[in-house]
């Protein structure tokens, strides 16, 4: 199912309360296509933010880039009855998503929750009084994984790591990657299995994929990657494992196993720049296990989607050593972004 921008935008505005989704569902075409997130915060102006910026909703049904008067304020009523939806009425169905901070929607949109954490034996077991929803919209952009698909070629089969920041476009990139490999666009139709923990990339409502994952894509919906990994590789013989967000032990442990099995596994991860990562404990441990032969770094947030470089993880694993051996402080240099970085197919 491949929807239009502006319809995406709508489907993810549904989740919202009956009087604000009028006026998200008023907004311009122009405005709905570029939106990245949907914003209600209790007594402040509800906010649509898009790559060029933020824009605020007017009472008068237009949205304006500053604040001035006339701005539509989420109210705490706002806020609960779309809290509600997003649960479709039942909080305890969707105990688990909550106390890790968020809900994932029909279509793959996902609200993150803000508001005061209910504890339990140390550990967050659910949340009240919420009092912020930030809405992320979810598309299928169908092609935008074919820069980093040409310049990885075969050396895609060794893994990839896709690094960058929230809002950067990780996900789009690995449904369409998904597609694509699964589709039979990239010379063979390849097995492949999309481990789905927050059901945003294939978005599969009653087991049913609602994206297009390609023809031979097997997706395990809702399933901890940590087992939904080994789960793949035991029993649905998977070309590629393909999965958003890993950062855990478990999870680096499942990884590890999976290259043991020649399962090529393509994930993405948290990190604003080659240093950040390297840096990071966890994803330094998921470079070490050997399951990612490169690792491509996003642009941001700014430029969804943009590959602004593709690195040999040997190479960032011998900068990360020699700092670790130097404790030299300051910026990584000499592997990054110059003569160890991947070129672009065809180029010198």
């Amino acid at each position: 199912m491949n929807q239009s921008k502006t319809e995406r935008f709508d489907s993810a505005a549904e989740g919202v309360c009956l009087r604000l989704r009028k006026r998200l569902f008023a907004l311009p075409p122009v405005l709905k296509a570029h939106a990245q997130e949907i914003r209600l915060r209790v007594g402040r102006p509800v906010s649509v933010c898009c790559p060029e910026g933020t824009y605020f909703l007017c009472d008068s049904g237009k949205a304006a880039p500053f604040l001035s008067a006339g701005m539509t304020e989420a109210s705490q009523e706002d806020v609960q009855e779309t809290f509600q939806i997003l649960c479709e009425n039942s909080v305890y169905s969707h105990e688990n998503e909550i106390r890790n901070g968020y809900i994932t929607m029909r279509g793959g949109h996902r609200a993150g929750l803000c508001g005061t954490a209910v504890l339990g034996d140390g550990a967050v077991t659910g949340m009240r009084d919420v009092s912020s929803i930030c809405l992320r919209v979810a598309r299928e952009l169908p092609g935008c994984a074919d820069e980093l698909l040409d310049r990885m070629g075969k050396s895609l089969e060794k893994g990839l790591l896709l690094a960058g920041p929230p809002a950067s476009g990780k996900t789009t990139i690995l449904r369409d990657v998904a597609r694509q490999l699964s589709g039979g666009m990239r010379g063979c139709f390849c097995k492949v299995c999309v481990v789905d923990e927050r059901s945003e990339i294939a978005a599969a409502f009653r087991g049913v994929p609602q994206n297009d994952v390609g023809v031979c894509c097997d997706v395990l919906d809702g399933c901890p990657k940590s087992v939904g990994i080994l789960m793949a590789v035991r029993s649905l013989s998977p070309r590629f494992i393909v999965c958003d967000e890993l950062g855990g032990e478990a999870e680096t442990r499942a990884v590890e196993q999976s290259l043991n099995a020649g399962v090529g596994v393509i994930a993405s991860i948290h990190a604003g720049s080659a240093e950040e990562l390297v840096r990071r404990r966890q994803a330094s441990a998921l470079l070490e296990t050997g399951a990612f032969g490169s690792v491509a770094l996003l642009s941001g947030a700014a430029r969804p989607g943009k590959i602004a470089e593709i690195y040999r993880t040997g190479d960032l694993l011998a900068e990360a050593h020699r700092r670790a051996a130097s404790d030299c402080g300051g910026q990584l240099c000499g592997v990054y972004g110059i003569a160890q970085a991947l070129p672009a197919r065809g180029k010198a």
